[in-house]
This record gives structure tokens, sequence and C-alpha cells, in this order.
């Protein structure tokens, strides 16, 4: 029987299944096809950390990030650079601000 995935998984995830007896088909994404790939996966991951609100899915979220980091060439300093500023220039989300309108 045939059990379709269709999706971006780990990279251990084919030697797990077949060391578990079991055969799979993949294959490896080039990059532009990678990042949309994780683009996806980002909201895949947000989704099921709604549904859970644990550290194991926020590391999975934290793990596509630090992929979507790789394969866009970015550097970590950069990107925590980055976010260091923008967070000192416009604030963070620790208060939970959520704008509702604005009057002109």
């Amino acid at each position: 029987m045939k059990i379709f995935h269709n999706k971006l998984v780990r990279d251990s995830i084919p030697k797990i299944i077949e060391d578990d007896g079991k055969k799979c088909v993949y294959r490896k994404l080039e990059r532009v096809e990678l990042n949309n790939a994780l683009v996806a996966k980002l909201s895949e991951e947000g989704s099921e950390f709604l549904d859970a609100v644990n550290l194991e899915e926020l590391a999975d979220i934290l793990e596509v990030v630090h992929a979507l980091i790789e394969v866009n060439n970015f550097s970590h300093e950069d990107v925590e650079k980055i976010r260091l500023m923008k967070q000192e220039q416009r604030g963070a989300f620790f208060q939970g601000i959520f704008l509702e309108y604005v009057i002109e």
C-alpha cells in the first residue's frame, strides 16, 4: 500500500523509514523549489504550533527558519542584526499590541 505525503521532511526521514523495513520514494529539491517548500513548511509548522503550543513545535519552526537562512545564502548573524535593529526602531511583539485601525 502506498501512502502519499508529497511534502518536505527532515533529512533523516528516508533512513528512518527504511530502517523500519519500509521503502520510500523521494527526490532532492533544487534551490527555488526548496525555498518554496520551506515557506509552505513554515506555514504547516505554524499551524501545528497553534494546535499544540509546545517547545517541540516551536523548535520545528526554528529549524525551518534556519533552513530558509541557509537556502537563501543569508547569514545567521545578519538576520539577527536586522532583527535587533528592527526591535530597537519599531519594538518587538512582547506587549501584544493589536492595531485595529488608524484615523487619518
